[in-house]
């Protein structure tokens, strides 16, 4: 009995199991900005290169 109540206090005790955790929330928080910030810059970038494509094309019309 008491070897299993030391194990399910050295359970309690681990933290890897939580490093995990805010590793995860921290990858998710930083995808969720890239996604954001390319659907915020998504329009403008795709305008610019619109912009250059018809540059080029005027510039070499063949």
């Amino acid at each position: 009995m008491k070897k299993t109540l030391d194990l399910i206090l050295a359970f309690a005790r681990e933290e890897d199991g939580v490093t995990a955790i805010e590793y995860g929330l921290l990858a998710s928080l930083v995808a969720c900005g890239i996604i954001v910030a390319a659907t915020a810059l998504g329009a403008q970038i795709s305008s610019t290169f619109n912009y250059i494509s018809g540059k080029l094309l005027a510039a070499n019309p063949a």
